[in-house]
């Protein structure tokens, strides 16, 4: 059959993308455009400073409603619907029963820092710990979190001592809850950023395990970020789910397959910048490096840079200037004139490559709102760069960067990137990069994915205020971190 009504039988494929606000849920085609969407929103509470928790069944009926949605606005096509994919919040943890599913702790966002004091007792252990799981030692990740809720949980620790115990991250959660065979697993990013798994072994490590107190044997077997996971039980429907992977890491497959000389830049609540590579890296000191694809036969390495006070310094800056209309208000203000100061962002503790999870967020030099805010934004071009250089010393020099996420639609953001990296900025209108991405892996990475979306590109021009303003930022941030 050809012509118009043989595209009506082509295959669609189910994204779910959880975020940190959000589950949003979206049927793609075969070329990567959208059919129907569904959104539902999630609450976040922060019950004490550095706490940062939201609600495991909330999470799950959030999917199955953005879920449900989405299916429904297909209508008839509904029964073409034959493979689904979920991105997840990567480093968030939770601990549940494995008879009733039921959650024994909160979720335990990325966010959440709770431990940090107690994690500068392992900072001998850091480098070691380093090279074994890519990632450096931060109480953002899951290891933490699981102790903690050990150590003050007693519905974790009635589940401990009656064997039922599945902790992990949010992500094999959300597997066991939404397939209807209960399988308990883990696909290797979002399994890496618990900095209890392998890089080199592919799997759980014993002796982080012990590093960290936790014992053995209730965490999810490790597999491929694409196998047979299981069959989503969703809105009266059963859809095999085919790929699982980390937000962050799902959003460099928007596109289709990732460019070895591109620079990819995910900017919403944090910022990410990732390198893609099909041979393991080896050690990259100050830089994240973790597994963004694993099909049973191709694996896709990564070294990773973040920015943790991207779209939260944003949050942090309406709240602290009195601006609550602050982010529609930047595109203007990004093109006045006149010197902003200088931000030394530590918002939600600074990431790569300085790597503190406690540092005084301060303005440096003197300004009226409207220039504050700027400097706000420039912080993250800035930061953003910081980990670009970095990756400069290990990596084949990047010739593009490609930026998506909420944040990347302001253009100044964008033109100070480019002239601080001296790279061109590519940005493509597809605000959901991480359900696009996980779309294109879940239904078998399809030639042709994605290619007509218009592109924007902010090429190279000389700007020496920006230049000067990153120069001295540099060097603020040398004096203050030694880094």
């Amino acid at each position: 059959m050809t012509g118009p009504q043989a595209a009506v039988t082509d295959p669609l494929v189910l994204a779910i993308d959880q975020g940190t606000h959000a589950s949003r849920a979206l049927v793609f085609d075969g070329a990567g455009r959208v059919l129907a969407s569904g959104t539902a929103p999630v609450a976040i509470t922060t019950p004490q400073p550095d706490w940062v928790e939201q609600d495991g069944e909330e999470i799950v009926a959030s999917v199955h409603a953005a879920a449900a949605q989405a299916l429904a606005g297909l209508g008839a096509r509904r029964q073409d619907v034959v493979a689904a994919g979920l991105s997840s919040q990567r480093s968030s943890v939770i601990c549940w029963d494995r008879v009733s599913g039921r959650p024994l702790s909160p979720i335990f966002s990325w966010q959440d820092r709770r431990a940090h004091a107690w994690i500068d007792e392992l900072a001998p252990h850091g480098d070691a710990v380093h090279r074994k799981t890519g990632l450096f030692l931060s109480p953002h990740y899951g290891a933490t979190k699981l102790r903690w809720a050990l150590d003050h949980l007693g519905p974790v620790q009635a589940a401990l001592a009656a064997g039922t115990l599945c902790w992990g991250p949010m992500a094999s959660f959300l597997v066991f809850r939404l397939c209807r065979e209960r399988p308990f697993l883990a696909d290797p990013q979002c399994a890496a950023r618990t900095q209890l798994w392998n890089l080199h072994t592919f799997d759980w490590d014993p002796e982080l395990l012990a590093l960290f107190g936790l014992p053995a044997g209730f965490l999810p077997r490790s597999v491929p970020t694409c196998c047979k996971w299981g069959t989503l039980d969703i809105a009266d429907g059963g859809i095999p789910l085919t790929a699982v992977n980390g937000d962050q890491s799902a959003a460099v497959f928007a596109f289709g397959w990732p460019e070895g000389d591109s620079a990819y830049i995910n900017i919403g609540t944090s910022a990410f910048v990732q390198r893609a590579l099909t041979g393991f890296p080896g050690h990259v000191p100050r830089l994240l490096t973790g597994i963004i694809l694993d099909d049973g036969v191709v694996r896709m390495y990564m070294v990773e840079g973040n920015v943790n006070g991207a779209g939260t310094a944003l949050a942090w800056a309406a709240g602290e200037l009195g601006i609550p209309d602050l982010t529609q208000r930047l595109a203007e203000w990004l093109t006045r004139p006149g010197e902003p100061p200088l931000f030394l962002n530590g918002i939600a503790g600074l990431g790569g490559p300085f790597w503190q999870a406690e540092f005084p967020s301060r303005f440096a030099g003197e300004g009226e709102a409207w220039q504050k805010a700027v400097a706000v934004v420039e912080s993250i071009a800035f930061l953003l760069q910081a980990n670009i250089e970095q990756m400069d010393r290990y990596l084949p020099a990047a010739r593009r960067i490609r930026v998506s996420g909420g944040i990347s639609q302001q253009d100044g953001l964008c033109r100070r990137l480019a002239a601080v990296s001296g790279l061109p900025v590519h940005r493509r209108d597809d605000p959901e990069a991480s359900a696009r991405g996980i779309a294109y892996l879940a239904a078998g990475r399809p030639a042709g994915w994605n290619t007509a979306s218009h592109e924007e590109i902010f090429g190279v021009q000389v700007d020496a205020a920006v230049q000067d303003r990153y120069r001295r930022w540099r060097a603020l941030m040398r004096e203050a971190t030694g880094i």
